[in-house]
C-alpha cells in the first residue's frame, strides 16, 4: 500500500499501510491519533466525526482517507490558535455550558465553525439548517446559544480589528 499523504490542522502527515477503504475518522483517530473526532453511527447521519475538509464539514466516517489526500484537513483539534487561545465557538461552548455527555460536541462545533466561516451573522433558521448533527442529550436550546454568543463575540472582534481599538 502506497503512502498516504495527508495535510491535518496544518501539519503534514506521510501515513503507512492505509487500505485504501478506510475512512478518514479512523486514519485520524487510529493512525494520528486525533481523538476528538468522534465515531457516531458510522453512515454519516449523526454527525459526531465531523471535520472540515477545504473549509467545508464532512462526515470523516463517509469519506475514504484516500479522497482527502492533498487537501486541508481541520479537526477540533485543529481550531483552537497556535498559540492555544481557543476559537470563539469553544469559548462560547464552555460559557454556556452546552455539553452534557459530551460525545457529539466536537462535531456539533467544527459544523458551527463551518457555517460562521460561510454566513458570520446567520439567522435562527440558518443556524437551524447547517446544524444536522444529533445530540443524545438534546442540548440543541444551548447549542443555539452558544453560537449567537460567538456570533456576537466574534463581530465585536472584527469591528474593534477594523476600528483599530
Amino acid at each position: 500500500m502506497p503512502t498516504l499523504r495527508l495535510s491535518v490542522n496544518g501539519q503534514e502527515h506521510a501515513v503507512e499501510g492505509v487500505d485504501p477503504l478506510t475512512p478518514l475518522l479512523w486514519v485520524l483517530r487510529d493512525s494520528l491519533g486525533l481523538t476528538g473526532t468522534k465515531f457516531g453511527c458510522g453512515g454519516g447521519f449523526c454527525g459526531a466525526c465531523t471535520v472540515h475538509l477545504d473549509g467545508s464539514p464532512v462526515r470523516s466516517c463517509s469519506i475514504l482517507a484516500t479522497s482527502a489526500a492533498g487537501r486541508k484537513i481541520t479537526t477540533i483539534e485543529g481550531l483552537a490558535a497556535d498559540d492555544g487561545t481557543l476559537h470563539p465557538l469553544q469559548e462560547a461552548w464552555i460559557e454556556h455550558d452546552v455539553p452534557q455527555c459530551g460525545y457529539c460536541q466536537a462535531g456539533q462545533i467544527m459544523s458551527a465553525a463551518a457555517l460562521l466561516e460561510a454566513n458570520p451573522v446567520p439567522s435562527a433558521a440558518e443556524i437551524d439548517a447547517a446544524m444536522t448533527g444529533l445530540c443524545r442529550c438534546g442540548t440543541y436550546n444551548r447549542i443555539r446559544q452558544a453560537i449567537n454568543s460567538a456570533v456576537q463575540k466574534m463581530s465585536n472582534t472584527s469591528t474593534r480589528k477594523e476600528g483599530g481599538a
